[in-house]
């Protein structure tokens, strides 16, 4: 004898199992979707030219202070040579200004005194002669009228050479050392600008980072500040993932989240550094109730040891908190 089938005996127990399902589908914590990014230094040179030569490649790891690439610097050695010669010759000529004439002048005015002061010796011997014949009675007075002539000439040109002696022992007058060791100094700063250009056509990593991309040939012309080639430190390397605006507050700057990937043998560690001030991905809509739910916020974290566990730009990533928040997190 069959009984017969009572649905109200059963609704009690449906529900039960319903609810039960329910509260399964629960999560338990915050995860958002994301995936990895990274900051990418570009290096270019302030210079143009033609690329001499290209010292990495793609995909290559390099240390600080290695060599990237060079430029043709033909042009700029050129200019270095020649403001090298010229501060030579400007330097020489300050260090000629500080100094008289030369010892052969010197040597020449010299013998030239020499001889006048042996002439005026004879002019005045002559004098004196003429002297003694005009009192004697031989000669005439205008005999001794022209002697005394000589002497005054001969011991005028020995002062004008003793002057021009000690003219020549000086050095150049202050104005013209002044001038002639502005012009040393100008020299000496346009070797510098030279020595500068010349550095500045080759370029060396300014970090340890992996050559991210590399855009041009060996031959192929550079204009100045265009990027050769792109690098990614790791420090530069950062997860990105973006949180619904009803869950912006159960983040914070500083706050310590874990970084999940396909193939990663363990979770990454890491802190939410910076919280977007606005919206991402938001229509033009007014923001009624019913739209609250569409925005989104980017966040950023970067991971507590970056050079051990690398993460790849474009990877996909699960972001989950570590601790909660107890007020809301600031927007940056």
């Amino acid at each position: 004898m069959y009984k017969q089938f009572k649905p109200a005996a059963v609704l009690p127990l449906t529900l039960a199992v319903l609810f039960m399902l329910a509260g399964c589908n629960e999560k338990t914590s915050t995860a958002w979707s994301g995936y990895a990014e990274g900051d990418y230094v570009y290096i270019s040179a302030p210079l143009g030219g033609k690329l001499d030569s290209i010292k990495v490649q793609a995909g290559q790891q390099v240390s600080k202070d290695s060599p990237l690439f060079a430029l043709d610097a033909e042009a700029e050695n050129a200019a270095h040579d020649e403001a090298s010669a010229r501060l030579t010759s400007a330097q020489a000529q300050a260090s000629n200004t500080e100094k008289g004439r030369r010892t052969e002048e010197i040597a020449v005015t010299q013998a030239q005194l020499t001889s006048a002061q042996a002439q005026a010796a004879l002019a005045r011997q002559e004098l004196a002669r003429q002297q003694q014949l005009v009192g004697q009675g031989f000669v005439s007075k205008s005999r001794i009228d022209d002697a005394q002539t000589n002497v005054k000439l001969a011991e005028a040109r020995v002062a004008e050479l003793n002057a021009a002696l000690s003219v020549a022992k000086l050095p150049a007058r202050v104005d013209e050392r002044a001038a002639a060791q502005a012009s040393a100094d100008a020299a000496k700063e346009a070797l510098r600008q030279t020595i500068w250009r010349s550095g500045q056509k080759s370029q060396n990593a300014p970090a340890n980072a992996l050559v991210a991309e590399v855009f041009f040939r060996q031959g192929e012309y550079v204009q100045a500040g265009q990027p050769v080639l792109s690098l990614l430190p790791p420090e530069n390397r950062k997860a990105r993932f973006f949180v619904p605006e009803a869950e912006l507050g159960k983040i914070a700057v500083g706050q310590a989240v874990s970084l999940h990937c396909d193939g990663c043998a363990a979770s990454i560690p890491a802190h939410i550094s910076r919280i977007a001030s606005q919206a991402e991905y938001t229509p033009p809509v007014i923001y009624s109730n019913a739209q609250r739910a569409k925005l989104v916020f980017m966040v950023e974290a970067k991971p507590d040891q970056p050079g051990k566990l690398l993460l790849h730009p474009g990877q996909p990533l699960d972001v989950s908190l570590l601790s909660a928040v107890t007020g809301a997190g600031k927007a940056q």
